[in-house]
């Protein structure tokens, strides 16, 4: 099995190291830098798909692409390992497997790139906090449930949530959420974290 893991440092793909790390599934790393000034992926990473974008993985003849398909595709991989923990557990597994991107990344997207204007983007910032607040208090309340986003025990709609997450822990104020903290302290224990956090290189969302 050749499987290629194309990783863009501070970024998505950070997730996809952490994921093989906890599978146990033999892969190699592409490291790619991103532009100095101007942050994007380099054009390098267009050569292996059009849109240029990490994470993409390469196993064998296939090109894969979107965190969220990556993953499930890892976990068919590893025979269901990281996927739902139990059959009653799926609908909300999926579901979660999926808010990560379509509903958490996008508002938190804007305040990362208004974040990045200085003062121009200053007004915009406290409506945008309010529009993100409920996400937060969403998944403290999930979290104050169980351990695990989707169950009691740990799966692949963790690992989509954590860069999120982390991203807004550099972002915004976590400190009235107690269970995401202690749910990113669990995360961020694990040894084979740990192991794709070394494997990976530089990663600014998460304190040395």
């Amino acid at each position: 099995m050749s499987l290629v893991v194309h990783h863009l440092e501070d970024s998505r793909s950070q997730r996809v190291l952490w994921i093989l790390e906890e599978l146990g599934l033999p892969y190699e790393i592409k490291h790619y830098k991103r532009h100095p000034r101007t942050m994007l992926a380099p054009p390098e990473l267009k050569r292996i798909h059009p849109l240029g974008k990490a994470p993409t993985v390469t196993h064998d003849d296939r090109v894969l692409v979107e965190t969220g398909a990556v993953l499930e595709y890892l976990v068919d991989l590893a025979d269901g390992r990281f996927g739902p923990p139990t059959e009653g557990d799926r609908q909300r597994w999926r579901q979660f497997m999926h808010y990560a991107e379509g509903s958490l990344m996008p508002p938190l997207l804007t305040i990362l790139v208004i974040n990045k204007l200085g003062p121009l983007g200053w007004p915009a910032r406290k409506p945008l906090q309010a529009l993100f607040a409920p996400h937060l208090r969403f998944l403290n309340d999930e979290l104050a449930q169980r351990d695990w986003i989707a169950g009691d025990a740990i799966s692949a709609a963790d690992v989509m949530l954590s860069f999120p997450m982390e991203a807004a822990g550099t972002r915004t104020d976590m400190s009235g959420y107690p269970h995401i903290a202690a749910w990113l302290a669990r995360i961020h224990a694990r040894p084979a974290y740990q192991r794709a956090l070394e494997k990976g290189g530089p990663y600014a969302y998460v304190k040395p």
